[in-house]
């Protein structure tokens, strides 16, 4: 009897439901969450809404039209104090977050899975879209508001006049310590058509997002279960066609060489301050690795 076929993860799956036109994004995450996290030692909550965010950020990040990197970033008050993930454009992803370790604990003895106010309070949201140096930056910012990540988001497209969008996140520490994460994400671009063909959509769009609620958070992080057949499952009398995947991949961009460049952009007094023995010691946020420059690698800086 043949082996089962394994089901690829790390991807993103776009699709399209025939009937109305609708589009859509389903992200599959496992051993890149696993990849980013085992950098640090996150708390369950922690882990979790990091795991959340890289998905969403794959989501997200497919919608657009971009070359170089989109980055999201939640920062607030509360325990977790910043969550970062970014996505570049040929999909290499990582993510971080800051935390006061004494609230999370505090917060863990009395909920397991708190809200978005309760984790991160007050504070915001923002996307980020880096295509280099001769561009320029685009950068959209909303307070945070919603109970979950995807309230927040959902709270986001509201504002915005150019798409509709509906999503699902969902992420857990799946088997033998592994994690794995989920996104569907839905867009319904502005009607173009007669108004009673856009009634006709507003319908069609509506049956869309009961059909999307019906997928459950252990459907999008199954990894048995082939997305295409979730898919089919969830808009299968509609009609839904699945377009090429997009792979992804836990990949750091943090390098000496980059490192050398901000350091070389400190001033004399700031390098002194940052000197242990005199050395320099740098971390990156995103992997943990640490750099170090001694007082003959200051001197070859740039400038110095």
């Amino acid at each position: 009897m043949p082996a089962a076929t394994a089901i690829p993860d790390d991807r993103i799956i776009p699709f399209q439901i025939e009937a109305s036109q609708l589009r859509g994004r389903l992200v599959r995450l496992g051993p890149l969450v696993a990849e980013v996290l085992r950098h640090h030692s996150y708390p369950p909550l922690v882990a979790t809404r990091l795991a959340e965010a890289l998905a969403l950020t794959a989501a997200l990040a497919a919608a657009l039209k971009y070359d170089g990197i989109f980055t999201l970033q939640i920062k607030g008050d509360g325990p977790v104090r910043l969550l970062v993930a970014d996505a570049t454009s040929a999909g290499q992803m990582r993510g971080y977050a800051q935390f006061d370790e004494g609230a999370v604990q505090a917060l863990a003895a009395v909920e397991s899975d708190p809200s978005v106010p309760r984790l991160f309070g007050a504070g915001y949201l923002a996307f980020t879209v880096d295509q280099g140096q001769h561009t320029e930056r685009y950068q959209g910012i909303v307070e945070l508001a919603g109970m979950t990540l995807a309230d927040c988001i959902h709270a986001y497209f509201r504002q915005s006049e150019q798409v509709e969008a509906a999503i699902l996140i969902a992420a857990e520490p799946g088997g033998a310590g592994g994690w794995r994460a989920g996104a569907l994400m839905l867009q319904r671009l502005p009607p173009e058509a007669p108004e009673p063909e856009c009634e006709t959509a507003e319908e069609s769009w509506r049956r869309a997002i009961a059909l999307m609620g019906s997928c459950s958070a252990a459907e999008l992080t199954d990894g048995s279960l082939p997305p295409e057949d979730l898919l089919y499952r969830l808009f299968h009398e509609d009609g839904v066609r699945v377009f090429r995947p997009v792979e992804l991949k836990a990949e750091c961009r943090c390098s000496r060489e980059r490192v050398e460049r901000v350091l070389a952009a400190l001033g004399a007094t700031d390098l002194e301050d940052m000197k242990i023995d005199g050395r320099v010691f740098v971390t990156c946020e995103f992997c943990g690795r640490t750099y170090n420059f001694d007082e003959a690698d200051l001197a070859r800086l740039p400038g110095a």
